[in-house]
C-alpha cells in the first residue's frame, strides 16, 4: 500500500476516531449492549454511503473547496449558509468535547485540575494547527498507530475481566439514547476534501481509502465496546477508560487515559485544520483570524462553564450531523445531475436509499432535541 494512500486512509480515522469512542461504551450500557450494537451497525452503514456520496461530490467539481464550497456550488447561498452552520457547529462541539476529554483524562492520570490539562495542550495543539497540514500529517501518522497499538492492548489486558452477565441489560425508554454519540463518533465527511487533495494525482484510490478509513474506526468500536461493557457493565462511565481504570486498577487508569487523551487530540488536529480551512477557503478569512476563530472560540466556551462530554458529543452528532448528512445527499443528487468533471466513481443516487437515510437522520435530529428541551 502506497504512503499516499496510508496518509489518506490516516486522515478519515485521525478525524473519525476521536472523543465518540469513549463516549460509545456509555451509551451501551444506558440503552442495552444489543440495542447500541444494532444502531452503529445501522449507523456505520449509513455513513460509508455518505463519505462515498461526499468523495464523488469533491470528484465531480472542479477547484479545492471544503464541504460549505461544495454545497454552494450545488445547492445555493442557502445551501452553503447551513452545510457552513453544520461544519462549525459540528468542529466547535468536537473541539470542545475533545479538550474536556482531555482535561478528565489527563487529570486521572496525574491528579491536578483538568483546567490546566486542557491549557496546556490547547496550547501545544493550537501551535500545531497554525503550522498546518504537513507538520499535522508527520504528527496523524505517529498517533494514529500509537492510539491503535494502545487501544489494542487495552483490550487484550481487559478480556479477563469481562461477565456476560453485562451484555444483558435493555432499557427501552433510553433505546435513541446512543444515536447522537454513535453519529458523532462516525462522522468523518469534513476530511474528505482533504483526502482528495492528498490523493491529487491517484483519485481512483479515494473510494477505497473512504471504505477503509470508515470500517477501521467502526470495527475498533464495536471491539472497544464490547470490552469495556463487558468489564465495567452498569459502573461504565462517561469517558470509557476511567471507569475501566477503576475497575481494572492503577495500571489500566495510566494506559486507558494516555490513550483517550492522544485519540482526542489527534482529531482535534484534523478537526480544527478542516474548519480552519473553511474560514480561509470558502469565507476567504486571512489565515491568522481564520486560525484565531478555529482554537479560540472552543476555549472560550469551556472557559465560561460548559463541562458536559456526553452532552456535547450528542448534541453535535444528533443536529449538526444529521444535517451535514442531509445536505451531502441532496449535493449528491444535484452533482450526479450537473458534474463539473467525469468523476473517477460514481454511486448511484437511489431514491429510496437516500430518503432512508434523511429519514434517519431526521430522526435523531428530533430525539436529540426532544432529549434536550
Amino acid at each position: 500500500m502506497d504512503q499516499k494512500l496510508l496518509k489518506s486512509i490516516g486522515m478519515l480515522v485521525g478525524l473519525t476516531l476521536g472523543a465518540g469512542i469513549l463516549g460509545i461504551p456509555y451509551v451501551f450500557a444506558k440503552a442495552g449492549f444489543f440495542t447500541g450494537l444494532l444502531i452503529l451497525l445501522l449507523l456505520g452503514i449509513v455513513t460509508i454511503i455518505i463519505n462515498l456520496y461526499t468523495a464523488e461530490v469533491t470528484l465531480s467539481t472542479k477547484g479545492i473547496h471544503q464541504l460549505s464550497g461544495y454545497a454552494e456550488k450545488y445547492l445555493g447561498r442557502k445551501g452553503k449558509f447551513l452545510m457552513g452552520l453544520t461544519m462549525i457547529i459540528s468542529a466547535y462541539g468536537a473541539m470542545i468535547a475533545y479538550l474536556l476529554g482531555i482535561g478528565e483524562a489527563v487529570s486521572t492520570i496525574f491528579n491536578i485540575p483538568s483546567l490546566y490539562v486542557i491549557l496546556l495542550f490547547f496550547i501545544l495543539l493550537s501551535y500545531a494547527v497554525l503550522r498546518g497540514i504537513r507538520l499535522i500529517e508527520i504528527l496523524e501518522l505517529g498517533i494514529n498507530c500509537g492510539v491503535i497499538t494502545v487501544l489494542v492492548v487495552i483490550m487484550l489486558l481487559s478480556l479477563r475481566g469481562i461477565s456476560l452477565q453485562n451484555f444483558s441489560a435493555f432499557h427501552p425508554s433510553l433505546v435513541f439514547l446512543p444515536f447522537g454519540v454513535i453519529l458523532f463518533a462516525l462522522a468523518g465527511a469534513a476530511a474528505i476534501p482533504d483526502m482528495r487533495m492528498e490523493l491529487d494525482k491517484d483519485k481512483k484510490k479515494l473510494k477505497k481509502a473512504i471504505i477503509l478509513g470508515t470500517i477501521i474506526p467502526l470495527v475498533l468500536y464495536i471491539l472497544f465496546a464490547t470490552v469495556i461493557v463487558g468489564v465495567t457493565g452498569t459502573e461504565t462511565t462517561a469517558i470509557a477508560t476511567i471507569g475501566l481504570g477503576n475497575t481494572l486498577g492503577s495500571y489500566m487508569i495510566i494506559l486507558g487515559n494516555i490513550f483517550a487523551a492522544f485519540a482526542m487530540a489527534t482529531s482535534f488536529l484534523l478537526m480544527a485544520l478542516a474548519l480552519l480551512w473553511t474560514y480561509n477557503y470558502d469565507y476567504k478569512f486571512k489565515k491568522g483570524l481564520a486560525w484565531a476563530l478555529t482554537v479560540f472560540v472552543p476555549l472560550f466556551i469551556i472557559l465560561i462553564g460548559f463541562h458536559d462530554f456526553i452532552e456535547a458529543l450528542a448534541l453535535t452528532g444528533s443536529i449538526a450531523g444529521g444535517l451535514q448528512g442531509i445536505l451531502i445527499v441532496l449535493m449528491h443528487r444535484k452533482a450526479q445531475k450537473n458534474p463539473e468533471r467525469k468523476p473517477e466513481f460514481s454511486i448511484k443516487n437511489n431514491i429510496v436509499l437516500s430518503s432512508f437515510i434523511i429519514v434517519i437522520y431526521t430522526m435523531g435530529m428530533l430525539y436529540a432535541i426532544y432529549a434536550v428541551f
